[in-house]
C-alpha cells in the first residue's frame, strides 16, 4: 500500500531512473541521483498528475530524498513523442513515459492489446500485459531498456463532429486514430485515418483537419475535445480499442545505481505499479466523460450484442491480418490472444 500526503493508493510500482552516464562507481551512501522524465502531455493532464508524479513522489520519499526525479512535461527536453523511446535506449534521457504505438511494428506482442474488441477491463490487461512483458518480451523486443511499468487506458471512442451509429457512418470522415489497428479498421469503413499526436488533436478538430478522433474520455477534459465536438459513441462490453504504453528508463541510469537505490526502483516498478496506473486512467474517465453530459453532448452507446453484429465483421479480418503479419515475424498471435484473454480472465476472478 502507497501512502501519499494522507492519499493511499495501491501502487507497487515507482520508475526511477539515474542520471548515471558519466558517474562511474557512485557511492552507496549520500550519493543524490538527479533523474529526468519526459513525456508528451501538459504538465496538468491526468497521466502526469495522477500518475505520473505519484510516482516520482514516491521514489523520492522513498529514497529519503537521494533520489530527486525532475519531470519535464510536453516534450520540453526537445524532441518528438515517437523519439522517446530511442532517447531512453540512447542514454540522452533517463526515463520516459510513451506510447508504443508511436513506433509502429516495433513492438509486435504489445498489439494484442490494441486489437479492436479486445479488452474491457483496463486493470485486467495492464495485469496480463506486465506478466506477458515478463515472460516473452522483456529479453527480447524491449531488452534494450530497463522496464518500470506497462499499462492500458480505459475503453477508446469516437468523437465526431457528426454522430456515429454504426461503421457506414464514418464513411468519408477524417478520423486521428489511436493506433495503426483502429487506422485499419478506419480504412475499412471508409473513413480517412489521420495521423497526429494527442496534443495536436485540439488544433486540429477546431480548425477542421480531422472531423473526430478517437481517444478514451480521460483525455478528453485536457484537450476541451467535448467543447470542440458534439457527439461520442461508446461501446458497452470490449472496448473500441486500448493503446498500451511504457515507463521505461535508460539501461545504464538503472545499472549504475548503488543497490540500496536500485531496491527503491524495485519495490516501485513492476505489475502493481501496471494494474494501478492503468486502474488510475480508467477511473479517471468519469469525471472526464461528466462534462460531455454537462455540456449537453450527444452520447451514443452502443450495447455488447449491436457491436458484435455490426462492427465484428469488420473487425475480424483485422485480427486474421495481424495474426498473419506476426506470422512473418516469427510469432504466434494467435497464441498471444489467447495468453492475453487467459490472463485477464484470471486478474479478474482473482478480484
Amino acid at each position: 500500500m502507497f501512502k501519499r500526503r494522507g492519499l493511499f493508493c495501491f501502487i507497487g510500482g515507482a520508475a526511477v531512473a539515474a542520471m548515471a552516464t558519466g558517474f562511474g562507481a557512485i557511492a552507496a551512501s549520500a550519493q543524490e541521483v538527479t533523474l529526468k522524465l519526459e513525456h508528451f502531455l501538459p504538465a496538468q493532464a491526468n497521466v502526469p498528475k495522477l500518475v505520473l508524479d505519484v510516482w516520482a513522489d514516491n521514489v523520492e520519499a522513498d529514497s529519503n530524498g537521494r533520489i530527486k526525479v525532475e519531470r519535464y512535461a510536453s516534450m520540453s527536453l526537445g524532441g518528438s513523442p515517437p523519439e522517446l523511446y530511442d532517447q531512453i535506449s540512447d542514454g540522452v534521457i533517463d526515463i520516459a513515459w510513451t506510447v508504443v504505438g508511436y513506433t509502429p511494428g516495433r513492438f509486435p506482442s504489445t498489439e494484442v492489446f490494441e486489437l479492436p474488441f479486445m479488452v474491457s477491463d483496463a486493470r485486467a490487461a495492464s495485469y496480463a500485459y506486465w506478466k506477458m512483458f515478463e515472460s516473452g518480451m522483456k529479453d527480447t523486443q524491449f531488452k534494450d531498456t530497463h522496464m518500470l511499468g506497462t499499462w492500458v487506458h480505459g475503453p477508446g471512442l469516437f468523437h465526431t463532429a457528426d454522430p456515429v451509429n454504426s461503421p457506414a457512418d464514418l464513411e468519408g470522415m477524417k478520423i486521428r486514430g489511436g493506433s495503426r489497428l483502429v487506422n485499419q479498421l478506419l480504412e475499412a469503413v471508409g473513413a480517412t485515418p489521420v495521423g497526429m499526436p494527442v496534443p495536436a488533436v485540439s488544433e486540429g478538430l477546431s480548425k477542421g483537419v480531422i472531423d473526430g478522433t478517437t481517444i478514451p474520455w480521460e483525455v478528453t477534459s485536457a484537450l476541451k475535445v467535448s467543447e470542440l465536438v458534439g457527439n461520442h459513441t461508446e461501446f458497452e462490453g470490449p472496448a473500441l480499442y486500448t493503446l498500451t504504453f511504457v515507463l521505461v528508463m535508460n539501461n545504464d541510469s538503472y545499472n549504475n545505481l548503488p543497490d540500496d537505490l536500485k531496491a527503491v526502483i524495485d519495490k516501485n516498478s513492476g505489475l502493481d505499479f501496471s494494474v494501478f496506473a492503468g486502474g488510475t486512467q480508467a477511473d479517471s474517465d468519469g469525471p472526464a466523460r461528466q462534462i460531455a453530459v454537462d455540456l449537453g453532448n450527444n452520447i451514443i452507446t452502443i450495447d455488447e450484442a449491436t457491436a458484435a453484429a455490426e462492427w465484428g465483421p469488420v473487425v475480424a479480418p483485422i485480427y486474421q491480418a495481424w495474426i498473419d503479419d506476426l506470422a512473418t515475424k516469427g510469432l504466434d498471435g494467435q497464441a498471444l490472444i489467447d495468453e492475453a484473454k487467459a490472463l485477464m480472465a484470471e486478474y479478474t476472478a482473482m478480484q
